[in-house]
């Protein structure tokens, strides 16, 4: 059950907090620049490739990098495949990545790890060795996958920590780490000719992500602060996230994963206009929003709240495919919550989705009493 008191007393959310999870999301600007600054310390702004890869695959331990592999994709508009390489391996300390038969030369492997201690991923840079594909990682310094990409020839950025890690007890999440692995990957793949992420781009990502911290902090209401107010409406709902746009679409994905992984709770994401057919028979079934009249004069004092479906619409551009999504979600009396980012690229589209989607999460996560993280 989902304590709506909680959003808005700022001191209680505080001591809910424990983990810092608010702290975390709200410096995902700073981490943006301090992970930059390494980018650019790493030499990264002066390498001068000889032209794209053939394709990119990412690797790393947890949600987070097939995350930055879908944000990555999105924003690649099909110039070149990325691909998230997925872990074998029946515990999180014994995970093991396999290159696919077909990577060579032409390919290039992307690790992003914030502990960089995985074995699995030291051996895979030596596979990458092996096969003469470059490789790139962001990781700690001087951590195990610093070294293995020292002597595998590749390049390593170091990982921006958080700046209070040493105050957080042990195994408690870092809500800022995908902006730290992803900003160095992005300047990266700009260099590489994949996407447009030139400094000045990156710099007015963080200033998205502060203001979308303006926006979403503790101390706003839940009447003007759009990541409590959805916070609040999905409360005992089943979230359905329907999104317009690769980046999106990369952000509804992400939001569904850590929605599951931090706040305990499931929700389904599907793009338009696939999602008005896929998701139809959905909004008419068990969890649909209408009540049939036997629903209605059923007496509910001893019956717990069943979910209903809220349909939740994030568009890239805002106003493309609302109209159907609203008739659907009305002809099927189903709620419907809408998040859309100010005017700006893809990339600044991408960054605040993700924001807003991070901050709902986490105060999901609060009001519900759950901080929990793989």
């Amino acid at each position: 059950m989902l304590d709506e008191s909680i959003l808005d007393d700022p001191d209680a959310l505080g001591r809910a907090d424990t983990g810092g999870l608010l702290l975390g999301v709200a410096a995902a600007g700073a981490r943006v620049r301090t992970a930059a600054r390494l980018a650019a310390e790493a030499g990264i702004p002066a390498l001068r490739p000889d032209g794209r890869p053939r394709s990119i695959l990412v690797a790393g331990p947890g949600p987070t990098a097939a995350a930055i592999a879908d944000v990555l994709a999105a924003l690649a508009a099909g110039s070149c495949p990325v691909l998230p390489l997925q872990p074998a391996g029946a515990a999180p300390h014994d995970l093991r990545w396999t290159l696919p038969g077909w990577m060579g030369p032409l390919d290039l492997l992307l690790i992003a790890t914030p502990a960089g201690t995985e074995s699995g991923l030291a051996n895979l840079a030596e596979q990458a060795y092996r096969r003469g594909c470059t490789a790139a990682a962001v990781a700690p310094a001087k951590s195990p996958i610093a070294e293995a990409l020292e002597q595998a020839h590749g390049i390593t950025v170091p990982f921006a920590g958080a700046p209070n890690a040493s105050e957080q007890p042990p195994g408690t999440e870092d809500a800022g780490a995908f902006w730290a692995l992803l900003t160095p990957l992005l300047a990266l793949t700009d260099r590489i000719g994949l996407l447009a992420a030139a400094p000045g781009a990156i710099e007015s990502v963080a200033d998205r992500l502060d203001e979308v911290a303006a926006r979403c902090g503790p101390a706003i209401a839940t009447y003007s602060n759009p990541a409590k107010t959805l916070a609040a409406e999905l409360s005992e709902s089943l979230p359905v996230v329907w999104s317009e746009g690769p980046a999106a679409a990369a952000a509804a994905r992400r939001f569904v994963a850590v929605l599951a992984a931090r706040a305990g709770r499931p929700a389904l994401a599907a793009e338009l206009p696939e999602a008005l057919k896929a998701h139809e028979a959905l909004l008419a079934g068990t969890f649909a929003g209408g009540a049939g009249p036997d629903d209605f004069f059923r007496d509910r004092v001893e019956d717990r709240e069943a979910l209903r479906v809220r349909i939740v619409l994030l568009e890239q551009v805002a106003g493309r495919p609302a109209p159907a999504a609203r008739e659907l979600a009305l002809t099927h009396d189903t709620p419907l919550s809408e998040l859309a980012p100010a005017d700006g690229g893809s990339l600044e589209a991408a960054a605040e989705l993700l924001a807003l989607t991070d901050f709902t999460a986490v105060y999901l996560t609060l009001a519900s009493g759950q901080q929990s993280w793989p």
